[in-house]
């Protein structure tokens, strides 16, 4: 599986169900040149043998998850995905603050209380993406 260290819910394959939200990303190749696609996939809906932590809210548990991935800190918990809100520029700007120190945890959880979470749901299991996940199409997006 390839993806970048240091992310949301650490190293795994991204996706979203918020169509807007992955146009926004693939923005960010055509605006260097490159070409971007949005890919379609479907999940199953049952996935009997894997543990799936999902995050309804920009709360303690959650900040506490984002912050040890993104300092390298893999959770040990054993879940196979994790859904929940991302940690866009906003949302990035107010961690930014608590992990240099210059806000409390109560601090950020304060400035997040009203913030909407967006999504993403990351499968971190290889076996969860080859039995569970399936392609429908790619778009070309100009």
């Amino acid at each position: 599986m390839h993806s970048r260290d240091k992310l949301d819910f650490g190293k795994g394959f991204y996706l979203t169900l918020i169509r807007e939200q992955a146009e926004q990303y693939a923005e960010r190749f055509t605006r260097r040149g490159k070409t971007a696609y949005i890919n379609e996939y479907e999940l199953d809906n049952e996935t009997p043998d894997f543990v799936i932590k999902s995050f309804s809210a920009y709360d303690e548990e959650w900040l506490d998850y984002v912050s040890s991935c993104r300092n390298g800190r893999m959770n040990k918990e054993s879940y196979d995905a994790v859904s929940g809100g991302i940690a866009d520029d906003k949302v990035f700007n107010t961690i930014d603050l608590y992990f240099s120190g210059v806000i409390t945890k109560e601090e950020a959880l304060g400035k997040l209380k009203y913030t909407k979470p967006n999504h993403q749901l990351c499968i971190l299991n290889g076996d969860m993406l080859d039995r569970h996940l399936h392609f429908i199409k790619a778009e070309k997006i100009d």
